[in-house]
């Protein structure tokens, strides 16, 4: 069975075309397409409320480009989901209907609890946990805390924290200021902190990072031009390391950031809010290093879909 999945987020828009085939004993799914472009669909909503006809726009450009590359494979089902910035737009449900209208087909809003149970089957699909494991997707508008064991889920969260949100309410500076920095590492440290005493068990004895952030860390440490997604799986990124890896990032202008190997320039203005998220997320939880996959809600939404 192939499926084509395109995951319209916060900060991107992106593409899989996998073969799905439930009776191999390797990996599920065998990745037949992937893309991903950042489209700033969550820009300005934290304030606002809604989304910008400008990345409208961009996000509908986006998905016209995936479905002209999708089409060839020839897909049994083709599947769309839209997550935080849409969930918190008022204008969110005349952007779908929009979608409707140009490209014939229809986006489905998830929630968080969703979200971040289809990031959990998607991260751990090639790697099943073996102890209790945290999943973390640090993305634009939100970020999922799932922790497991194996197939089983014994924890989830979905906050108000991302890259987009958060880097418009506390950098405002090029590069950002100490004092900026430490407000913003005060902010998502005390929910993640929540977070995890709402968690009754244990600290998680791994961790599994997903998403733009994480995966932009590993090339970054990795040195990677062009970029390798099979480089990137599995890299281990130390607490020690990300802390070294903030300090020369956010001691950047972004026209530096924009020009570093292993960054996507356009991943260039939030990445420094995504490496103080993702360090506060293992302090609050105890981690001393996490595990980066390439596999996400794109992988869970494709094992899920239904021809």
């Amino acid at each position: 069975m192939r499926v084509a999945v395109i995951d319209i987020g916060t900060n991107s828009t992106r593409l899989l075309v996998a073969e799905r085939d439930d009776d191999a004993s390797g990996p599920p799914l065998r990745e037949l397409e992937r893309r991903g472009r950042v489209t700033g669909l969550g820009r300005g909503v934290d304030t606002s409320g809604l989304l910008s006809s400008e990345a409208i726009e961009a996000v509908c450009a986006a998905i016209g480009d995936y479905l002209e590359l999708a089409a060839p494979y020839e897909p049994d089902t083709t599947v769309a989901l839209a997550t935080s910035a849409v969930r918190d737009a008022s204008n969110g449900g005349a952007f779908l209907a929009e979608l409707r209208e140009r490209f014939a087909f229809g986006a489905r809003v998830i929630g968080g609890e969703e979200e971040a149970r289809l990031t959990y089957l998607g991260a751990t699909a090639a790697r099943s946990p073996s102890v209790q494991t945290l999943v973390c997707d640090i993305g634009g508008g939100s970020t999922e805390l799932v922790i497991g064991t194996g197939s089983e889920l014994l924890f989830h969260e979905s906050l108000q924290i991302g890259v987009v949100r958060h880097s418009e309410r506390y950098l405002r500076s090029d590069p950002p200021t100490p004092t900026e920095l430490e407000a913003l590492a005060d902010a998502v440290g005390a929910e993640l902190t929540a977070a995890r005493h709402r968690h009754a068990g244990p600290d998680p004895a791994a961790a599994m990072a997903v998403a733009g952030t994480p995966t932009s860390l590993a090339a970054i440490e990795l040195d990677l031009d062009p970029y390798d997604a099979a480089a990137v799986e599995g890299h281990v990124l130390p607490l020690e390391g990300l802390q070294h890896q903030l300090a020369r990032l956010a001691a950047m202008p972004l026209a530096q950031r924009r020009q570093l190997r292993g960054l996507q320039a356009d991943r260039a203005p939030t990445i420094v809010c995504g490496v103080v998220i993702l360090i506060a997320m293992m302090r609050a939880f105890g981690l001393e290093r996490v595990s980066v996959s390439e596999h996400d809600i794109l992988w869970g939404a494709a094992l899920e879909a239904e021809a």
